[in-house]
């Protein structure tokens, strides 16, 4: 099992910055990548971004690119987004998420390649 944690949510306003933490423990050596998604209301969980835990590569959604930083400290077993120049539309509950090296085939986009998920944290950007 593998729990997350995630920090850093809140209310900020439109053109800001904002960092969220996610702290990893338990299981931690079989995490192959980890992720962030966010689900605003109404609407489904959407992607945001991925870091795999060895090499560091990442990958973003189209409409976070060049705004949001994926990163990670694995001495830390902590993965981090920095979220700027945040805009209304950014406004959601962003997730954590952990994909073991077992779900390794499936696409990093979707949330059912990731088994293990933080219980969220509210980011809210006012105009």
């Amino acid at each position: 099992q593998v729990q997350l944690v995630e920090s850093g949510g809140g209310l900020v306003q439109a053109g800001g910055s904002l960092r969220l933490s996610c702290a990893a423990s338990g299981r931690t050596f079989s995490v192959y990548a980890m992720g962030w998604f966010r689900q605003a209301p109404g609407k489904e969980r959407e992607f945001v971004a991925v870091i795999s835990w060895i090499g560091g590569s990442t990958n973003y959604a189209d409409s976070v690119k060049g705004r949001f930083t994926i990163s990670r400290d694995n001495a830390k077993s902590t993965v981090y987004l920095q979220m700027n120049s945040l805009k209304p539309e950014d406004t959601a509950v962003y997730y954590c998420a952990a994909r073991p090296a077992a779900y390794s085939s499936g696409s990093y986009y979707y949330p059912r390649s990731y088994k293990y998920w933080g219980q969220g944290t509210q980011v809210t950007v006012s105009s």
